[in-house]
């Protein structure tokens, strides 16, 4: 099991780190919200274990955030926070699990191994075409040597596209997928959210790999 751990405790992250680690669980650590963020999409982990409070960016903030850009990973949130109110808050920001401070390291053992056996659709999945692969579990597109990570719309347009290779893929059904039925959303996002998944694409010095067809939407020969 591999697992973030974002906790600006420097005392209790380096503590929680290794007591983990002696379980035979790997752990990266981040001391703040934002550095977390900036490893999510750069790895795969099992599960994402968030101090509620945290400077630049809380680890409740950083939850939802996560969850409006549909992140589907396990996230467990940490607080000293044990009112009811306060658990139906993290739970219904997209938090999997919670876990009242102070706990036993025993306690948060069970509970992340509990959210990796609910499972994940994604997990150790990949997407192949013309010598690109997709890999789902991490958000990164890779070419030979070279990969680069993609955002979370980034990734599930082209997933999509790849997931249908050689079909051609309407406009409005791109867009029903990607931002959903009710959105207000218009075609020059999903404009702009292709050209820069293209640029990414093309940054790896790859073959091209989305055709326009114009007038009714994208496809992946």
């Amino acid at each position: 099991m591999k697992i973030l751990l974002a906790e600006d405790d420097k005392n209790l992250g380096k503590m929680l780190t290794l007591l983990l680690r002696r379980q035979n669980i790997a752990v990266d650590w981040a001391e703040d919200g934002e550095a977390a963020y900036a490893k999510i999409y750069a790895d795969a982990y099992d599960v994402i274990v968030l101090d509620w409070l945290m400077p630049k960016l809380s680890g409740f903030d950083l939850c939802r955030r996560l969850r409006e850009e549909e992140y589907d990973g396990k996230i467990l949130l940490l607080t000293a926070r044990d009112a009811v109110e306060d658990r139906v808050k993290g739970l219904n920001g997209g938090a999997d699990d919670y876990l009242v401070k102070p706990f036993d390291i025993a306690e948060l053992t069970a509970r992340l191994y509990a959210l990796v056996r609910r499972g994940s659709q994604y997990k150790g999945e990949r997407l192949t075409c013309k010598g690109y692969t997709l890999e789902l579990g991490t958000y990164n597109l890779v070419y030979g040597d070279e990969r680069t990570e993609l955002r979370p719309r980034e990734f599930k347009l082209l997933e999509l596209l790849l997931a249908n290779s050689g079909r051609v893929i309407p406009r409005d059904l791109l867009l029903e997928r990607i931002w959903g039925l009710d959105s207000d959303v218009t075609e020059n996002n999903l404009d702009v959210h292709i050209r820069m998944l293209r640029k990414k694409i093309a940054s790896l010095g790859g073959p091209e790999l989305i055709r326009t067809v114009r007038g009714v939407g994208y496809s992946v020969e």
